[in-house]
């Protein structure tokens, strides 16, 4: 990650950032997040391309893996310093799309252009729910 831009509207601080070529997707929002302390946030946008991507199933154990270049149609879901929840869609060479949870090991290809809202005075902390049987995220103000 080489360049950042902080832009602020009303009380929603924006970070503005490019990642390059070989950089991990999951691992650089989840430093991101830490270095500048995000306590609850949201991926405003993300685009660009992978080279190779790990992202699990639905059923909550499956990581499957992706070998080929992609364009990343799709990025979104909740990031702190805690925690980050992220879905990703992607389109394959032969235009088919796979998408699902984000895991570590999705390698930027060229470039990956990402805008993460920072939302004031609410924080994300993670509890574990017995009906569920996951570590879910809770919101706090």
């Amino acid at each position: 990650m080489k360049s950042e831009i902080i832009s602020v509207c009303g009380n929603t601080k924006y970070h503005c950032i490019r990642l390059h070529r070989g950089e991990d997707l999951l691992k650089s929002i989840q430093n991101l997040c830490v270095d500048k302390n995000i306590g609850a946030g949201f991926i405003s946008s993300g685009v660009g391309c992978i080279s190779k991507g790990k992202i699990r199933d639905a059923s909550g154990v499956t990581i499957r893996e992706i070998n080929e270049d992609c364009e990343i149609v799709s990025l979104n879901g909740t990031v702190s310093n805690k925690r980050c929840h992220i879905h990703i869609a992607l389109s394959k060479e032969d235009m088919s799309t796979i998408g699902g949870h984000l895991c570590e090991g999705c390698t930027v290809n060229t470039t990956c252009e990402l805008i993460i809202a920072e939302i004031p005075e609410v924080s994300i902390d993670v509890e574990d729910d017995p009906e569920t049987g996951y570590d879910e995220l809770i919101f706090k103000k």
